[in-house]
């Protein structure tokens, strides 16, 4: 089957936009058409200042959520980045595969790094290098297709390059993949400001839906959206974004289309009104799943062992291969053996 390789960052709490663009599509569509694996990328959150106990509550979050979409880990593998080993061994010997050009050009990167030299500081050392780790999150597990949204093609684009040189400097090891933008799925833009994506790393509160946002909240925030100056409810992203988004929105949760939804409400108010109660709707489920994995917490622990081990067992031949095709010496049967009790211990 093919293989399929996504990853969440728990640096805030997941939104509305994350499952409509992403999460409800791997748990309906793609664990059960492809070997797919679903990771908790925490190593990712560290490139930035971070609370530590918040980092640890995000992710066991994220991975409860993950599990209360529909994942099945009978179909599929979830697991926690930190707990496969494999993604920092690659990731440093792709560091030495990679330019230091490459690291600066990534837009992300750019942007980021201006936004703390106006304020007067600096970035850390692992926001210029986190394309390579994510590209080792990618090539340890023979990757044929990773589902991204616009802004990440860029560093899906570097997954490839470091891939295809690395095969050609020292044979091939890694398969190279291809970004594959989903084939629906929903553009969900911030309430409060509906050209800015819905992000969950936003400041921008009132702008958010959470996954586990209280119905009333809900209501309550698409209530409040930001509309569009007159009166008509004309499906306009151009001229109308305000309106665009809510009916984008409520075309995401019913199935519907944007456009022939636009002629079904006279007013911004109506409209609003049946995107709050269609966003309340498509979310219950999830909200209800959530609240009984969390009464069993030992069952979450336990599909995140289990897919770890069962990343572990997929990585670990494709990092030693490359390993060895970059000139490192292979560890002696004695070392192997202990390495792998020591794995075991601590799992």
């Amino acid at each position: 089957m093919t293989r399929v390789f996504s990853g969440v960052k728990p640096t805030g709490h997941l939104t509305l936009g994350n499952y409509l663009g992403a999460m409800r599509r791997w748990a309906a569509v793609d664990q059960h058409q492809a070997d797919a694996l679903f990771c908790i990328v925490d190593l990712h959150a560290l490139t930035v200042d971070h609370d530590p106990a918040r980092v640890r509550r995000l992710s066991r979050q994220a991975a409860t959520l993950l599990l209360a979409t529909g994942l099945d880990p009978q179909l599929c593998t979830v697991f926690v980045q930190s707990h496969v080993d494999e993604h920092a061994r690659l990731s440093y010997v792709l560091e030495c595969v990679a330019t230091d050009g490459e690291m600066r050009r990534m837009i992300q990167y750019k942007e980021k790094a201006a936004r703390e030299q106006a304020r007067g500081g600096s970035v850390r050392l692992s926001l210029l290098t986190y394309p390579v780790l994510m590209a080792a999150d990618i090539l340890a597990y023979g990757t044929d297709q990773v589902p991204v949204g616009d802004d990440q093609t860029q560093h899906v684009e570097l997954v490839r390059d470091l891939a295809v040189r690395f095969n050609q400097r020292y044979g091939h090891t890694f398969v190279v993949p291809r970004a594959t933008p989903p084939q629906v799925a929903a553009r969900v833009m911030n309430l409060q400001d509906p050209t800015s994506k819905m992000g969950k790393s936003d400041d921008s509160g009132p702008g958010i839906v959470y996954l586990l946002d209280e119905p009333d909240v809900v209501r309550k925030k698409v209530m409040r959206a930001v509309t569009d100056s007159g009166r008509e409810v004309v499906y306009d992203r151009a001229a109308q974004p305000g309106v665009a988004n809510l009916l984008e929105i409520l075309a995401a949760c019913t199935g519907g289309n944007p456009s022939e939804l636009s002629g079904v409400y006279e007013s911004y108010g109506a409209l609003k009104s049946a995107t709050a109660e269609a966003v309340v709707e498509v979310l219950r489920p999830v909200r209800d799943r959530h609240s009984e994995l969390c009464a069993d917490p030992g069952y979450v622990e336990g599909v995140l062992r289990d897919g770890a081990e069962r990343a572990r067992a997929m990585a670990r031949p494709v990092v030693d291969a490359a390993y060895r095709a970059i000139g490192l010496l292979p560890a002696t049967a004695a070392v192997a053996a202990t390495a792998a009790a020591d794995i075991e211990v601590i799992a």
